[in-house]
């Protein structure tokens, strides 16, 4: 969102194989041009982050485009990943990461369907932006345990929330990517519908702390056991470019409506 890393939650199906997963992306014929978070405002756990529970990690899942973009991505069902909409932009093919007999296999998405009042230029604006979406796969992955999706809760600066991604845990090194890690980050600022500003309660932005990092957009965002917003972009200490500062997210408040009648569209009751 490191040192002292925590062994995977679950061998064989947390460590992600990034060299390989490129190179099954290269077979499909499409360039590996830059990172996508590379490119965008923002957003793996960076600041010593370790192992979330299984319930959490088993939720967890790698999401890999033709343009050498990765992000990370929540299982709704066995079927259904909720990610960024920016993660996820038009013209290039996505995939999903999934192990079989301890090697990466490349998933099908059927479809992708993000929020239409998404706006990338409103992202790159560091402006909130309805920053979600859904990938119907073609087949259910056997590997995950689906997460629900969290009531609407009304936080206040100071209410803590896990936050758990595939990315990076040194930024700018993408083989230190694709273990799933966990952050616990407090609320800060002026919390609200639009946007939740996460950061270290040790740090709280001042220094290098916890927090996302390149390959965590699109992360699924806990509270009590529930998914209540998604990892939209981050920074680094006091608002410089990086990690390790602010933990920027989407909060599902005004989206959940729209994420449950689109799976049910696509096939999926929540």
């Amino acid at each position: 969102m490191d040192s002292g890393l925590a062994p995977p939650a679950r061998p064989g199906m947390t460590r992600v194989d990034f060299v390989q997963a490129n190179r099954l992306m290269r077979a499909m014929g499409r360039a590996l041009v830059c990172f996508l978070l590379s490119c965008l405002p923002a957003a793996a756990m960076v600041g010593g982050a370790t192992a979330p529970p299984d319930s959490i990690a088993r939720a967890v899942v790698l999401i890999v485009g033709s343009r050498g973009n990765f992000c990370t991505g929540a299982a709704l069902a066995p079927d259904l990943v909720l990610t960024a909409a920016h993660c996820v932009l038009p013209g290039a093919d996505y995939k999903i990461v999934e192990y079989k007999s301890g090697q990466p296999q490349l998933r099908d998405v059927k479809s992708v369907k993000a929020h239409p009042a998404f706006s990338l230029q409103t992202l790159l604006a560091h402006r909130a932006t309805a920053d979600v979406a859904l990938l119907k796969l073609a087949a259910p992955l056997a590997s995950v345990a689906p997460a629900r999706l969290g009531p609407t809760p009304t936080v206040s600066p100071g209410d803590a929330f896990l936050v758990a991604g595939l990315g990076v845990a040194v930024r700018g090194d993408g083989k230190s990517g694709g273990t799933v890690r966990a952050a616990s980050l407090v609320a800060t600022g002026r919390p609200g519908n639009l946007q939740i500003r996460l950061v270290d309660a040790a740090t709280m932005g001042e220094t290098e702390g916890l927090g996302a990092c390149t390959g965590d957009s699109g992360a699924p965002v806990f509270m009590n056991g529930a998914i209540v917003g998604v990892v939209s972009w981050s920074t680094g200490p006091r608002n410089s470019a990086g990690c390790g500062g602010l933990t920027g997210v989407t909060p599902l408040a005004l989206y959940r409506s729209w994420i449950t009648d689109s799976a049910k569209i696509l096939g999926n009751e929540l």
